[in-house]
């Protein structure tokens, strides 16, 4: 089999704590990220951009920032939706009260503002978690359901409550294309991924997971809870807030509050459930999913000629999303992520058992 580590010898420790220790997983890293910036936009049609690639992309974006939260810190959280919401508005509101706001600063102030926002919805974290911190978190959910449809100002006094986006541009760069897009987006989730990736293998990111599997164990050892807590909810929901501004300004164009409702935050919690806790692979797998069930339940019985009413796809997929929960809780809670993990460890020890 070619999935060999023999001769890969490590002098440093440098080279020992490399992302990607094992050369074909950079090698097959490198082929993935060249592919989706350059061999997809040769073949990709206008409707995949819109309907798959940049929805995907921008999931599994909010995804990564949630499983930071869930996954890696161990804080259940149930007002994803609110972090994405506050990083849409308060995006769409620097643009619109400073004049000459670039895109990337609004953006990027959009998740600023998600991350002081769920900083604040995270103090209770400190005190309570399980099912409590998940009704407090809950909270936040409702209340920017209730602030983004009653506050006339988050919206810039809009009448009908939906608000557009302007033209986006960065640096010159009109950006109006649904290719631009994508790659516009690609762009993002690969720097933040990277970051992401390095910042749960630091310091920081083994203080979350001490957090994680016993938090009275890891203050005993000298781990601040409020500050290892309170840094994942920062992080989490300043990459949150940064989707959301994504996922209004470049997938949507103009949005209303219930772009970013309840559903959202579930939706999300699901997407790292079955794409796996504590993986950034499992962001993608999730997001991945997500998108790609409700096409495949649209397109194949149209190809076998028994074509579904678009209220039948719903409750199939409800019901599919629904059982695959249930199944990866109970059989596999480490979701996709860990099932390609074993199928890795499997090739670099065949023939022998595992």
């Amino acid at each position: 089999m070619f999935y060999r580590e023999n001769g890969q010898f490590k002098s440093n420790y440098r080279s020992d704590q490399q992302i990607f220790p094992v050369a074909q997983d950079r090698y097959a890293i490198y082929v993935l990220i060249a592919a989706a910036f350059l061999v997809v936009p040769l073949f990709a049609t206008n409707y995949f951009y819109q309907a798959v690639l940049i929805p995907f992309v921008i999931l599994a974006l909010a995804a990564l920032g949630l499983n930071i939260l869930v996954g890696y810190c161990g804080q259940i959280s149930l007002g994803s939706g609110a972090f994405m919401a506050v990083g849409a508005y308060a995006a769409y509101n620097l643009q619109m009260r400073i004049d000459g706001m670039p895109l990337i600063l609004a953006v990027l102030g959009g998740g600023v503002f998600a991350m002081v926002f769920g900083v604040l919805f995270g103090i209770p974290s400190l005190r309570i978690r399980g099912l409590y911190l998940a009704v407090a978190t809950l909270a936040a959910q409702f209340f920017m359901d209730w602030l983004a449809s009653r506050a006339a100002w988050v919206t810039n006094n809009s009448s009908s409550g939906s608000v557009s986006a302007r033209q986006l541009e960065i640096l010159g760069w009109h950006i109006s294309t649904p290719m631009e897009k994508y790659l516009l987006v690609l762009a993002i989730f690969c720097v933040l991924a990277l970051l992401a990736k390095n910042l749960v293998r630091s310091a920081i990111g083994r203080e979350w997971m001490a957090i994680r599997d016993m938090d009275v164990a890891a203050a005993v050892i000298g781990i601040r809870p409020v500050y290892a807590k309170l840094s994942a909810f920062a992080v989490s929901s300043f990459i949150i807030g940064l989707a959301g501004a994504l996922w209004g300004f470049v997938h949507l164009g103009a949005w209303e509050p219930a772009a970013f409702n309840l559903d959202m935050s579930f939706k999300l919690l699901f997407m790292i459930i079955i794409g796996g806790l504590g993986s950034i692979s499992g962001a993608l797998f999730g997001a991945a999913f997500f998108v790609m069930l409700p096409l495949v339940l649209t397109l194949v019985p149209h190809a076998i000629g028994l074509p579904l009413s678009t209220a039948t796809v719903t409750y199939v997929e409800h019901m599919i999303f629904g059982a695959l929960i249930v199944f990866f809780l109970i059989v596999e809670p480490h979701g996709l992520a860990r099932l390609w993990a074993t199928a890795r460890q499997k090739m670099r020890v065949w023939p022998f058992p595992h």
